[in-house]
């Protein structure tokens, strides 16, 4: 099992488990996160969401040989499902962050409402670097967070940034030693149950709405472009010289 499930009193867990891949994520465990999202949002006893990967490991993003061999096609792709299941929830949503967060693991970071990132913890989205754009509606909100120029070396020049770099920028809520991130984040998701569902559930749609339809505005712009260029010479280029474990030429484009 790569994605692991659970609810215990009032929190569901989403739990990417596939260490030997460095949790990299697949089409059928974006499948399973959209699904187990979804799940919570309908069941009246989830007060709240947490997602956390392994013990030095959040998830290294994309399995690039998976994407390649099943491409996303339209917005009705697993991974596309997912990042509107997790943008559509309306219940808290409290991620816990330990080791690597690269790709969309950085991204989705963007769409919870509680980041807790262990002192370990490097954040990367090297997009460009694999002939690819930005996605999960970052080219829309770390230009906010971070300002233009903070935006391009993270998001151009796809340079790593530390937990404490993350605090600063707004990305994430708080750094902790590695041991106490998911324990700290499961008090944070267990306080909502003490809290009435309905009043934070509002509020929430309230702290989303001025941004809400720009969101999905930058996804589905991001996606047609992010299809493409998975087709693109630069694309295959990058994936080739990363499955060869060499450094990519770009020099002939």
């Amino acid at each position: 099992m790569t994605i692991k499930t659970a609810i215990v009193d009032g929190v569901a867990t989403i739990e990417i488990a596939r260490p030997e891949k460095k949790n990299a994520l697949t089409q059928a465990m974006y499948d399973a996160m959209a699904e187990a999202i979804t799940a919570a949002q309908a069941d009246g006893a989830v007060r709240a969401v947490l997602i956390t990967g392994q013990p030095g490991i959040f998830t290294s993003g994309n399995d690039l040989e998976d994407f390649m061999q099943r491409p996303p096609a339209g917005m009705d792709s697993p991974v596309f499902r997912f990042m509107k299941a997790l943008v559509g929830c309306d219940k808290p949503v409290v991620a816990a962050v330990t080791g690597a967060a690269i790709g969309i693991g950085t991204t989705m970071l963007l769409h919870c409402d509680f980041v807790y990132v262990a002192d370990d913890a490097r954040l990367a989205m090297p997009f460009v670097g694999l002939g690819l754009v930005p996605e999960f509606a970052s080219s829309l909100l770390v230009p906010q967070l971070m300002g233009p120029r903070g935006a391009a070396e993270k998001l151009l020049l796809g340079d790593p940034f530390t937990g404490e770099q993350a605090v600063e920028a707004g990305i994430a809520s708080a750094v902790l030693p590695a041991t106490e991130v998911i324990k700290h984040a499961r008090r944070v998701a267990e306080r909502f149950n003490a809290l009435p569902p309905g009043a934070v559930r509002e509020s929430k749609q309230l702290l989303r709405r001025p941004t809400q339809a720009a969101v999905m505005e930058a996804i589905n712009a991001e996606a047609e472009l992010f299809s493409k260029r998975l087709r693109s010479p630069e694309a295959t280029e990058a994936f080739q010289a990363f499955f060869q474990k060499r450094k990519p030429d770009f020099s002939k484009f």
